[in-house]
Formats: structure tokens, C-alpha cells, sequence
């Protein structure tokens, strides 16, 4: 038993707690998001713990839309959100929910906070409430409106929500304590005057409910038994229970917090996101330089390195920053015996075989991945003349060099040995052609032991290559600069986070479709883009190089 609870972290050991001392009898979690903007792998740790703690207890799991605040909302945001929770594998069900479904249900406990003497109409502006709050070390002040009637303070609600009033004229707040300790506790506004339709319940209403009093009341309305979020909602959990309390809900949910997952200089943010957005920096929510869960996809990430990544970051009570080299470790991890190893040329310089027959191919055997037998071969074609990589090639090598240099053998990978002869160069003294001859005898997969090579190179046939297009990333942040400018708060850029290069790959990749994912031998693992590629138009995301001197932490 101690070693169990020793595995358990700590919110398991808490809803362990409840279910034995019989504050529930049962487990229900929730995800909650709010639908004004893409979800980021941060809200992926919330939505796997969530969702694994309903499964660890053989529990529910509901998604719900936050949708309180019209202002934001959009349902390409509520498609967005949805879509991304199915991908990375957290099965709602039948249990789908949007908080705008219990606007009725807010109203009567606003006006049962009325009645009770815990809720009155205020008439001053943003300003002055913030004027009147205090501060961290002095207390605040009663509104002069605090001690309205209640026969007054539901009149005026009323009229609220009737439309007689602008936006911003009256609120309702909460009667608490305006000298407590904890600011969130000092009358806080539950319900604003704002004139918008909603996505979800058009004109019906023209007062909204704010966030910290909603989300409460649609935790307890849906049963759940904990409401589980992250670390910056913890001053505000006397409130939460606060308004269960008030609004006499049986079985009230329990909040628990634990810490948000932080990438170092990566952008988070929504409103950064949406300006990157805005400005064209990027070209959607969803490209591959961010890290919204819609870009990762895009990008090529999958559910399993997600998760292996949430798994490794932990649950604890404190912030964290993790590198975004352990992401990128989880996709390599996970990738390495899933796909194939093809063979792609991206900065391509031409090598013919002088002494192999002209106008002949031969199909060769070329296994899909060396790690993973199960994964098969595929022929590919080979003939006098080929494409390979410029850097497999120099005049003047340095020590340790083992690739193709004047006089030098390598082997071709999965083909023959070739020997550079010569080689021609352009009037700037650039390589633009290199001659070699070929052994027959050392064909792959012969048994040929005559001699060794040091260098294997891959190639693709130049009457067989595919025209492909790759993008290969860096951070979208100027990493040594960090992500904000401490002037003035604008965002440091890096100005080579994308570049296109025009390449050519291996006939087998004509049937690539969106989000097919391969590794390209010795350049990184790549991912047909779900936007840009199409048949006979291939576009190629690097999701990751191949090597990293990342470790993982002990």
C-alpha cells in the first residue's frame, strides 16, 4: 500500500482520500475550455490528466465549453477545440456541454444571491470598483450602492436583463468582505451588461455571467466531483466554494490546482498568438512554428509523443519550464520504429556513374527500417545517373571526412560502391557535376567482403525523382533575446524560423497523403502538410531532426 501511494501524485492521493472517507462515491472530471482561440500543448496536460484520472477511477469525463464571454467567441474555435480533444484521444461520449445551455440556471442563483442579501446591483464604473478594491496591503471600501434592498437590487437586476441599461451602466457583485485578505473575495462582479449575440443562444440575453461565478455553478450542475485546474486559480477557490455554498448546491464540487506546463521561450499566450495571426507573421493558428495542438498536428506530432511528454513533465503544486528539446525527444521516441526510412535529397547536386549502362534501371531492395523488421522493404529504382546531397561531396576534405571526395569509394546505400573520378564545376566554382564508376560486385544484399568503405550516402535516381517541397523550422523566438522585448513587450523574432527549400525524394512517396509521416535518411523525420501538399504537388513539414543532445533529466 505504501508503495502505491509512494506512485500516486498528489491529486490521486486527495481523490483517494475523498472516495474513503465517503465524501464521494464516485469520480467525475471535466474539461473546460474557453472558445477564443486554438488550444496549446499546455491545455494538452489538462485534458489528459482530466480525462486519465476519470479512467484511472472508472469515472466520467465531460467536455464543456466555457462559452460565457460572447465578446471572444467564435465557433471556429469551438470546432477547433473538439477536433483536437478527439485527436489526442479523450472520448467525451455523450457528455458534451456548453456553459451558455446554464445561463437559466445562473440567473436563478444570482437572484437567490438577491434575495439572500449576497448580491447587490452596483453602479460604478470599472474604474471605480478597481479605485475601490484596495490593494494587496490596505483594505478596500463598501460601494455606496452596497445596501440597497433587496426589492431594489431585483428590480434592477431585472431591468438589467430586460435591456435597460448600456453596457458597462450597472453590474451585480457579490456582497463578501471588502477588507479580506484575498482581493477575489472583495464583492466581486458575477454578472456585466454586454449587448452581443452568442454563438450558442443568439439574443437571448444581454447580461452575461463572469468566469469566476459560472464556472463554480456549471462544475456543480453537471456533478462534478473534482474540478481540477491549474495553479493560478487557487486564490480564487474561496470564491469557488463560496458560491456552491451560497447557492445551496448538494454535493458540492472540490477544486483541486496543480502546476501549468511551461515551454521555454515558446508562445503560449492567445492574445500573442492571435497577433502573430493578425499580422501574418504565421499563416493560421494551426502552423507548424507554434505549438497550439493544431500545429503540433499539423506539424506532425502525434497523440502517443504528446502524452509520453505530459507523462515525463509530472503532476506537482509548482510552476515548471521544461525545454522544448524534451518534446522533440518524445516525437523521435515514438517515431523511430513507427515509419519508414526513405531516402530524400535536399540540396541536390547531380552524380553520374560513367562506366553503368546508359538507359538502364534496376529495381532495388531497400529495407523500410533497419530497427523494425516488421515494417518490411520496397524496391527503388537505381540508374546512371543520380541526385545526392551537395554536403556528401568535397574537393578538398577535411580530416575524417569519409564521404565522396576525389579518389575516394563509398558505398551507396542499398546499392553499389562508386569511386570519384572527377567532377565539373559552373564559371562561380560551383560543383555542378561528379563523375564516378561503379564495382558490380558490391552490389547490397551480395555478400560482397572483397574490401570495406567508411561512407555510405543515399541518392535518388534522376529519371525516377519526385520534385517535393520541404520546410524545415527553427524556434519561431530568438532564443538568446527570450521571448518578450522588456521595452517594449513586442515579441523577439527569429527571421530564419522557416525555410523552403525546392528537393527531390524517391518515387515510393507518391502516394504520401496529409499527416503521413516518414523519416528521410540522416535529415530528420518529415510530414506530408495538411494545407499545401497535394498529389502531384508534395510539401514536406520537418517535424524534428534526427539527433538531439538532449538527455533526459534523472
Amino acid at each position: 500500500m505504501a508503495e502505491e501511494m509512494v506512485s500516486k501524485n498528489f491529486i490521486e492521493q486527495e481523490i483517494d482520500k475523498d472516495l474513503r472517507e465517503g465524501v464521494y462515491d464516485h469520480v467525475c472530471t471535466r474539461f473546460p475550455p474557453e472558445p477564443n482561440g486554438y488550444l496549446h500543448i499546455g491545455h494538452a496536460k489538462s485534458i489528459l490528466l482530466n480525462y486519465g484520472l476519470a479512467q484511472k477511477y472508472n469515472g466520467t469525463f465531460h467536455m464543456r465549453f466555457d462559452d460565457t464571454n460572447p465578446t471572444k467567441e467564435k465557433m471556429e474555435f469551438v470546432d477547433s477545440i473538439k477536433e483536437d480533444i478527439q485527436w489526442l484521444g479523450a472520448d467525451w461520449g455523450e457528455h458534451l456541454y456548453f456553459a451558455s445551455d446554464y445561463f437559466d440556471t445562473m440567473y436563478e442563483c444570482a437572484v437567490k444571491l438577491i434575495k439572500k442579501g449576497k448580491a447587490f446591483v452596483c453602479d460604478l464604473t470599472a474604474d471605480e470598483i478597481r479605485e475601490y478594491r484596495g490593494t494587496l496591503t490596505e483594505p478596500g471600501k463598501n460601494s455606496p450602492y452596497r445596501d440597497r434592498s433587496v426589492e431594489e437590487n431585483l428590480e434592477l437586476f431585472e431591468n438589467m436583463r430586460a435591456g435597460v441599461y448600456k453596457d458597462g451602466e450597472k453590474v451585480l457583485r457579490a456582497k463578501i468582505d471588502m477588507a479580506s485578505p484575498n482581493i477575489n473575495m472583495r464583492d466581486p462582479v458575477i454578472y456585466r451588461v454586454a449587448h452581443m449575440s452568442h454563438h450558442n443562444t443568439g439574443d437571448k440575453w444581454c447580461i452575461y455571467p463572469m468566469y469566476d461565478f459560472a464556472h463554480p455553478i456549471e462544475d456543480a450542475v453537471e456533478g462534478i466531483t473534482h474540478s481540477i485546474c491549474t495553479l493560478e486559480f487557487e486564490d480564487h477557490r474561496p470564491l469557488y466554494d463560496w458560491v456552491v455554498r451560497e447557492c445551496e448546491f448538494e454535493d458540492p464540487p472540490r477544486q483541486i490546482e496543480f502546476g501549468k506546463l511551461y515551454l521555454n521561450n515558446v508562445v503560449t499566450g492567445k492574445r500573442y498568438i492571435k497577433k502573430l495571426v493578425e499580422d501574418k507573421v504565421v499563416d493560421g493558428w494551426d502552423d507548424p512554428r507554434l505549438v497550439s495542438i493544431a500545429a503540433l498536428r499539423r506539424r506532425g506530432f502525434t497523440p502517443e509523443s504528446i502524452k509520453m511528454f505530459v507523462d515525463l513533465c509530472g503532476v506537482s503544486k509548482t510552476q515548471g519550464a521544461v525545454d522544448y528539446a524534451m518534446l522533440e525527444y518524445c516525437i523521435r521516441e515514438d517515431l523511430k520504429l513507427k515509419r519508414p526510412r526513405m531516402m530524400a535529397v535536399l540540396d541536390p547536386v547531380k552524380l553520374v556513374i560513367d562506366n553503368y549502362p546508359e538507359g538502364e534501371t534496376e529495381w532495388l531492395d531497400a529495407p523500410n527500417n533497419l530497427e523494425n523488421e516488421e515494417l518490411g522493404s520496397r524496391k527503388v529504382p537505381f540508374s546512371r545517373e543520380l541526385y545526392i546531397e551537395r554536403d556528401d561531396f568535397m574537393e578538398e576534405p577535411p580530416k575524417k571526412y569519409f564521404r565522396l571526395f576525389p579518389g575516394n569509394e563509398v558505398r551507396l546505400m542499398n546499392a553499389y560502391f562508386v569511386k570519384c573520378v572527377d567532377y565539373e564545376k559552373d564559371e562561380n566554382g560551383n560543383v555542378t557535376v561528379i563523375h564516378c564508376t561503379y564495382d558490380p560486385e558490391t552490389k547490397s544484399g551480395s555478400g560482397f567482403t572483397g574490401r570495406k568503405v567508411k561512407g555510405t550516402i543515399h541518392w535518388v535516381s534522376a529519371e525516377h525523382a519526385v520534385k517535393a517541397t520541404a520546410r524545415l523550422y527553427e524556434n519561431l523566438i530568438d532564443e538568446e533575446k527570450g521571448v518578450y522585448n522588456k521595452e517594449d513587450g513586442s515579441m523577439n523574432l527569429n527571421p530564419n524560423s522557416l525555410t523552403e527549400k525546392e528537393i527531390l525524394v524517391e518515387p515510393n512517396f507518391s502516394e504520401a497523403k496529409a499527416y503521413d509521416s516518414f523519416q528521410f535518411v540522416r535529415q530528420g523525420y518529415f510530414c506530408v502538410d495538411s494545407h499545401d501538399s497535394k498529389p502531384n504537388v508534395l510539401v514536406f513539414n520537418r517535424i524534428v531532426s534526427l539527433k538531439s543532445s538532449f538527455k533526459l533529466p534523472k
